[in-house]
C-alpha cells in the first residue's frame, strides 16, 4: 500500500456503523448522511433499517451493509442465512454475520463451518460479498487461527475481529472490550488466505489507528468517528482528492449521542 493514502482511499476503507440498539430513525438517517457526505464503502446497519439505508444512498456510490446473527450469532443458522437473504433482497450488497461463538468455544468445527457455509453460499449466489465476525475478545489465538482457515477454504470475502458489542468481564468486574488488537490483526492477516480480507471493527477511533491497522494490512474498517478521521486526515494535509461532501475548513465534530 502507498505510505501517503488519499483522503478518500481511508474513506473507501470506512464502513460507518450505525449499529447502537437504541439508535432512533432520525439518528440514523443523520448518520446516512454523514456515510454518504463522507463518501465510505458504506453504511453498516441493522437489517430492519436496510430499505431506509438503500433508498437514502442509493446513486451515492456508498454501499449498504447489513449485520445479521448480531451481535452473538446465536440464532439458528437458517435463520441467519434467511435474514442475510432478506437483506440482500432489500438492497445490502454486503453482510456482516456472527460466528457462534460458543460453538466455536466448545470445538465443534463442523458445525461453525456449516453455518459459515450457509451464510456464505446465500451471499455469493445473490452478487454480496460476507464479512465473518469473530469477536476475538472471547477467544484464543487456536480458534482465531481455525475460524481463518474456515473462512479461507470457503472463499469468505472478509474476516472480521468484533462486533463492538462483546463486552467480557474483566478484572476489576466491569464489562469491556479491546476490540481490534495488533495482535488479533497480525493473527488474522497471516492465517487468511490473500484473497480474504480483513476488517477491523472496536476501538478504531482515529486518524492515527486507521493509519495503524492499514499498515497491518487492514483494508476495511468499522468506524462510528468517520467524519472525526476524515478531517483529520484533512487537516494533516493528506493528499486528495476527498470526500465532496467534507469541508477542508471544518475544525472537526463529534458524532452524534447515541452513535
Amino acid at each position: 500500500m502507498s505510505p501517503a493514502p488519499s483522503v478518500l482511499d481511508l474513506a473507501k476503507m470506512i464502513d460507518h456503523s450505525l449499529l447502537h440498539p437504541t439508535m432512533t430513525d432520525a439518528q440514523l438517517r443523520d448518520g446516512l448522511d454523514v456515510a454518504r457526505r463522507c463518501a465510505c464503502a458504506t453504511a453498516c446497519v441493522k437489517p430492519y433499517a436496510v430499505p431506509m439505508a438503500t433508498a437514502a444512498l442509493a446513486g451515492t456510490g456508498v454501499g449498504v451493509c447489513a449485520v445479521v446473527g448480531f451481535p452473538h450469532g446465536n440464532s439458528h443458522p437458517g435463520l441467519i442465512a434467511a435474514e442475510a437473504i432478506r437483506a440482500i433482497a432489500d438492497g445490502a450488497t454486503e453482510i456482516d454475520m456472527v460466528a457462534n461463538a460458543g460453538k466455536v468455544l466448545g470445538g465443534d468445527w463442523i458445525w461453525v463451518l456449516d453455518q459459515i457455509q450457509m451464510v456464505n453460499n446465500a451471499c455469493v449466489s445473490r452478487g454480496a460479498l460476507l464479512k465473518v465476525i469473530f469477536e476475538n475478545d472471547y477467544l484464543q489465538d487456536a480458534h482465531i487461527i481455525r475460524l481463518c482457515e474456515i473462512c479461507t477454504d470457503l472463499g469468505v470475502a472478509f474476516v472480521k475481529t468484533s462486533t463492538g458489542y462483546g463486552f467480557v468481564k474483566q478484572t476489576n468486574g466491569d464489562y469491556n472490550y479491546r476490540g481490534a488488537t495488533e495482535p488479533h490483526l497480525r493473527l488474522m492477516r497471516q492465517h487468511s488466505g490473500p484473497k480474504v480480507q480483513l476488517k477491523a471493527a472496536g476501538g478504531v477511533r482515529t486518524l492515527a489507528d486507521l493509519l495503524k491497522v492499514r499498515a497491518l494490512g487492514v483494508t476495511r474498517i468499522g468506524a462510528t468517528a468517520t467524519e472525526a478521521i476524515l478531517t483529520e486526515a484533512i487537516r494533516r494535509g493528506l493528499p486528495g482528492p476527498a470526500p465532496a461532501g467534507l469541508d477542508p475548513a471544518q475544525t472537526g465534530r463529534s458524532s452524534p449521542a447515541g452513535y
